[in-house]
């Protein structure tokens, strides 16, 4: 949507006391761990854009709480793999040995939206040192999420996916169907393979190209699961701005697709 389409559609304009009022309406609470995914489209002319999005965010939870969104950098990968665009054989080499390292702080997130790129550059936010998988968190428990990610299994247990699920944090989405925490639940899960990945970290301080263990992550297989969740009552659906809100507990969430994925009615469904 355009930002003139968004100023017709809206009957007023979104601002931060708005934002913060829409999400308390829903259900979001003081000392709240969100794993928030955000169209900032779909909300409307917001006055403040992503800036006042994050700050209503924050009036919601409170410093007692801890936000969390994916700040993703998949372009770092191997570029033998790449499609949109490729690029010609002859440049693979040069690209491994070019390519800038991941640096939590200054290597932009791609396709993961203006706020959740604000949310990696915000003050005292954190963000976990992964060169495809990383997240960007601020709050109480920003350092416990953000800490040690593996590199292997960038979405499975010890990543920020599995710290938010052991802190009982909930998954906000705010005009998108997108839901990162479905990833965890596929490694739970244990059927798919597991695929090598490669990417440029800093090792003892020296860029290099590692090669480690990744499942072969398959969003395709979401939607089912979606569905049957959210018909289960377990996801409070309201507005935010101008957006379809969706409010659940993640644990809740996580444990269901394992269940659904691993069930003898289910047995095909990662296949």
């Amino acid at each position: 949507m355009t930002e003139t389409a968004a100023i017709a559609r809206a009957d007023a304009p979104r601002t931060r006391a708005s934002l913060a009022a829409d999400l308390r309406a829903l259900g979001v609470g003081v000392g709240d761990v969100l794993m928030v995914h955000v169209s900032l489209s779909s909300l409307g002319w917001v006055a403040g854009g992503p800036v006042a999005v994050i700050q209503a965010l924050q009036d919601a939870v409170t410093p007692a709480g801890t936000i969390v969104m994916p700040t993703f950098t998949l372009h770092l990968s191997d570029p033998a793999s790449w499609r949109r665009p490729p690029v010609p054989p002859s440049w693979w080499n040069t690209i491994r040995a070019e390519m800038p390292a991941f640096d939590p702080a200054l290597t932009p997130s791609r396709g993961m939206g203006r706020t959740a790129e604000l949310l990696r550059t915000w003050p005292d936010a954190r963000r976990s040192d992964h060169p495809h998988s990383s997240f960007a968190a601020w709050g109480r428990h920003a350092g416990f999420i953000t800490a040690d990610h593996p590199l292997t299994f960038s979405l499975g247990e010890g990543s920020p996916l599995a710290r938010v699920y052991d802190l009982k944090g909930r998954v906000l989405l705010l005009g998108t169907e997108n839901n990162t925490s479905l990833h965890l639940a596929e490694v739970r899960a244990g059927k798919q393979s597991t695929v090598p990945f490669s990417g440029p970290v800093l090792v003892n301080g020296q860029p290099q190209w590692v090669t480690f263990d990744e499942c072969d992550y398959d969003e395709e297989t979401f939607p089912p699961v979606k569905a049957s969740f959210e018909g289960s009552g377990a996801v409070t659906v309201g507005t935010v701005g101008s957006a379809t809100a969706k409010l659940m507990s993640q644990r809740a969430l996580v444990d269901f697709a394992v269940q659904q994925w691993t069930s003898n009615d289910s047995t095909d469904s990662l296949s």
